[in-house]
């Protein structure tokens, strides 16, 4: 219908990653976590130039991910395991993704 406006408004996806037993264990912390995460993500096929696409932030125990939309929750899960993989935890934890 010519007299409608499509909306530009971009749809932003939010992810949380709990990391409570890891922390309380003090097996991670999630400044350098968070670094990681920030340092691998690719944006546009560039990695570390999250721009305003992506924003992170994080808690005590939680690292908070809000994406502009096409993020995919398997690309944070695979981080997730490639971070607990570089402190050989990763064998002997389980990354979960719960809807």
């Amino acid at each position: 219908m010519p007299g409608q406006k499509k909306s530009s408004k971009k749809q932003i996806l939010k992810f949380t990653i709990d990391c409570t037993v890891l922390v309380n264990d003090e097996l991670l912390d999630t400044a350098s976590f968070e670094k990681f995460l920030g340092d691998r993500i690719k944006v546009n096929g560039k990695a570390g130039q999250l721009g305003d696409a992506v924003k992170l932030s994080r808690d005590t125990n939680k690292v908070f991910v809000a994406a502009a939309a096409p993020f995919s929750k398997r690309y944070l899960k695979y981080l997730t395991k490639k971070y607990l993989k570089s402190f050989q935890l990763r064998e002997y934890m389980q990354v979960i993704a719960s809807d």
